[in-house]
């Protein structure tokens, strides 16, 4: 990389200055890495597609579902089971795309440390010395608090909010969702309490 001079700022941190071409170049590697890992792990979880629908995907509306045994063990029959109801896909090639999207959003969330770090490898070198000290260790910890947010989405509020919404019906009304619909809301109830758990590092 082409470095156009040499500068030592005011906490005595030597620092090669790059040129805006420099950093489109450093940023276009970072995100062309970041894509391989998603679609690496994306593809994995399509070859996994089955087992990932089965027990993930689906996984808040089995009664075995670990959610469902540990409340009704500490609070009785507040939560006990899900409701049962079908799923339909009513779009022409609807469940190979939603596989994909599926393989590639459960893809993203597993790649996110890595995908987290090449931003962080690109943003670290416009700090001074004091600054990385203080956020030492902060690809970590946003990694594990997402991943935390992710998992309060899927284990708390996913089981609670298919109860609410399955069990809210209107008369001479029947409650089918679509597999569309059921996979956007799981999308709504996991990917924002990720996003919402990374809170106390931006304040």
């Amino acid at each position: 990389m082409a470095l156009d001079q040499i500068d030592v700022d005011s906490y005595g941190q030597s620092e090669n200055e790059m040129t805006v071409f420099d950093h489109i170049e450093e940023l276009r590697g970072r995100i062309i890495k970041s894509l391989i890992a998603i679609i690496i792990a994306g593809i994995v979880c399509f070859i996994f597609n089955d087992f990932i629908f089965e027990y993930v995907v689906f996984g808040p509306t089995h009664d075995g579902f670990p959610t469902y045994r540990l409340i009704s063990n500490l609070f009785g029959d507040i939560l006990s089971s899900p409701p049962a109801f079908n799923k339909q896909a009513i779009g022409f090639g609807e469940a190979f795309v939603t596989s994909i999207k599926v393989s590639f959003v459960i893809g993203f969330i597993v790649s996110f440390p890595f995908v987290l770090y090449q931003l962080w490898q690109f943003i670290k070198p416009g700090l001074y010395t004091v600054e990385k000290k203080a956020t030492r260790g902060v690809v970590f910890i946003c990694s594990i608090l997402f991943l935390l947010g992710v998992s309060f989405g899927y284990f708390i509020v996913s089981p609670f909010a298919i109860n609410f919404l399955m069990g809210y019906t209107i008369p001479g009304v029947e409650n089918i969702p679509t597999l569309a619909s059921y996979l956007g809301y799981m999308v709504m109830f996991t990917l924002p309490a990720g996003l919402i758990f990374e809170l106390p590092i931006v304040i």
